[in-house]
């Protein structure tokens, strides 16, 4: 978590990641603080993920992971990576096939294991996939295919892959695993969003989430991005807060099954 402000217990606008939700839910020690608690004010954009494979395996369609002879192997960073909580949530809420190769050190890393045939995929968040190497190049070899997007509508820019949600409709997906994926996919539909402390006076946020609203709406504001190639897909204050409140809702079989997950 990171201020936006000058440090300390105020009601400056902070920047902040809610990735910590599976955490808080299962009780791990290192988050002392409860998300419910912050005031949400906006965010900028959301960032969504996707499963990639190697073209070239047998892989091309969630049935095909399914029932895979030999388990296809993905790579991921640890328990705690986006690459393996994709892998592992298809895992329990298709019975699919995957097994997560951890302890690479990074995105790149993973990257040229694939390229090098030692694994055949990867989950990662969207953005970073386009517009830059080794993935530009893959593309315009036909390298690697996409295959299932984690947003909760399809991205454009990888408009072929089904979205998560679109297969647990086509797989008549368990009430219990929809709950799992919103805990464990949640985090994207934030974004980097600004947030401020426990209790900042409701004006004070009314003001701030109007002002923040206000200025993703700026042309000046859109023109940069799109200059910058940054995406613009805001969120106001109050979907972020019943979204939040979605996430954290859940029934104790849920959050057994995430700590099962999130410690194997």
């Amino acid at each position: 978590m990171t201020c936006a402000g000058h440090g300390g217990r105020s009601s400056a606008p902070w920047e902040f990641s809610p990735s910590h939700s599976p955490g808080q839910l299962v009780g791990r020690p290192e988050v002392k603080y409860d998300l419910r608690k912050f005031a949400y004010i906006g965010s900028q954009e959301k960032t969504p993920t996707m499963m990639y494979f190697r073209a070239d395996s047998p892989i091309k369609s969630l049935d095909d992971i399914i029932q895979a002879k030999e388990p296809p192997k993905c790579g991921s960073s640890g328990t705690t990576s986006t690459a393996y909580t994709v892998s592992k949530l298809l895992n329990e809420a298709f019975k699919a096939k995957t097994i997560s190769i951890s302890g690479y050190q990074g995105g790149s890393e993973i990257d040229l294991a694939v390229e090098r045939g030692e694994i055949v995929c990867r989950g990662m968040d969207i953005p970073p996939h386009f517009g830059r190497e080794p993935f530009d190049t893959w593309h315009k070899k036909g390298f690697d295919r996409h295959l299932i997007q984690t947003a909760r509508k399809r991205d454009p820019v990888v408009a072929e892959a089904p979205t998560i949600y679109e297969l647990m409709d086509q797989y008549k997906t368990s009430e219990s695993n929809r709950r799992l994926a919103n805990v464990l996919l949640g985090g994207a539909e934030f974004g980097r969003l600004m947030l401020v402390t426990p209790g900042t006076p409701p004006d004070r946020v009314k003001m701030l989430r109007e002002a923040y609203a206000k200025a993703m709406k700026d042309p000046e504001l859109i023109a940069e991005a799109k200059k910058g190639r940054m995406d613009m897909d805001p969120s106001t204050g109050e979907e972020l807060q019943a979204l939040l409140q979605e996430i954290m809702d859940q029934p104790p079989d849920v959050i057994e099954r995430m700590k099962k997950i999130l410690s194997e």
